[in-house]
């Protein structure tokens, strides 16, 4: 009788999916705090059947030629930019990755990010705790507004939408937004508007980041689109680090070019510890935790494990990035 299929477990997930990875697979998880090197993964995966893999893992066509015996790459994540996934179509290997239950999750930690860097939180708190605080200060620590102001979106989804949701049912905000497809339930629910770059840019009170990382929105803020924005103007990434460019923010922020900016992402993750974007007291950096709350993340666990088993036992998988290999799949 044949035994279970091998699987490789990058790092430890939420035991909401490793209990299932585990009863239906012969499951080597690795267990260190940092993510395995590239070398530790070429090691294991010629005799596996199937891969939880994370963004910090490349898994790219050199890696896959070592993986004869590889039916599927489950990605615990939304994105999936750390994959080759058509080199992984091209030989019958499944993606699948971890979409919708982390949208409420990562638009909340958008807000917070905002309102923290437009409200200076970080800054007074670091400010109290260093004893400075003497007194209440008519002029101290002050802050942008919130109702009633602009917000801006560059990636109209289903994570931008929700934190556009929040805005403009809570603070009455206007919402614009730039995306390649236009987004006619924000439009007609919202009343967000379309627009191109330079509007996006020149009119937002607030400029969140939800778009793709691709050729077209790599270093999309760039210091040219800096010099665009308001001087009062707060930037939010809870997208991916290098749809910025992370030394003209810093430029931007030290200069006052713009108010604040709030990060989940950084590039590289982390940054350095002389990163000038450390130095700086406008800016609110989170070590990328858009999606960790508890049943987030056990629910993507969940989608992961399941992502995992169907693409081992020729079943569709609940989350397909590529759903085209179905008719050639190993």
């Amino acid at each position: 009788m044949p035994g279970k299929p091998k699987v490789f477990v990058t790092r430890i997930i939420p035991e909401a999916g490793l209990q299932l990875v585990r009863e239906a697979c012969e499951a080597e998880i690795w267990n260190e705090p940092l993510p395995p090197p590239a070398t530790v993964i070429a090691e294991k995966i010629p005799s596996c059947d199937g891969l939880v893999s994370l963004l910090t893992d490349r898994i790219d066509g050199p890696l896959l030629e070592k993986a004869s015996r590889l039916k599927v790459v489950s990605n615990f994540a939304v994105g999936f930019n750390n994959i080759d996934v058509n080199a992984c179509t091209e030989r019958g290997i499944c993606v699948g990755n971890t979409p919708g239950v982390l949208t409420d999750a990562t638009a909340d930690m958008a807000f917070c990010l905002l309102i923290a860097a437009a409200r200076r939180v970080v800054e007074g708190h670091q400010y109290t705790v260093s004893g400075r605080w003497k007194t209440w200060e008519p002029l101290g620590h002050l802050g942008q507004d919130l109702a009633g102001r602009t917000l801006g979106v560059i990636g109209m989804g289903r994570i931008g939408s929700a934190l556009a949701r929040r805005c403009q049912r809570g603070w009455d905000m206007k919402v614009l937004y730039h995306d390649v497809y236009a987004n006619e339930k924000a439009e007609q629910d919202l009343g967000a508007r379309k627009v191109d770059l330079e509007t996006i840019l020149a009119e937002s009170d607030f400029l969140s980041l939800h778009a793709d990382l691709n050729d077209s929105t790599r270093g999309i803020i760039s210091a040219q689109a800096l010099a665009k924005m308001k001087k009062s103007a707060v930037l939010i990434n809870t997208a991916r680090g290098p749809l910025v460019d992370q030394k003209a923010l810093a430029e931007a922020l030290k200069t006052g070019t713009i108010f604040a900016a709030g990060l989940d992402v950084t590039d590289p993750e982390p940054p350095a510890m002389d990163d000038a974007l450390l130095k700086l007291p406008n800016v609110v950096i989170a070590p990328h935790i858009a999606s960790a709350t508890i049943d987030t993340r056990n629910n993507m666990a969940l989608i992961c494990a399941r992502n995992l088993i169907a693409g081992i036992t020729g079943q569709p998988l609940p989350a397909w990035v590529n759903p085209e290999v179905r008719n050639k799949r190993r």
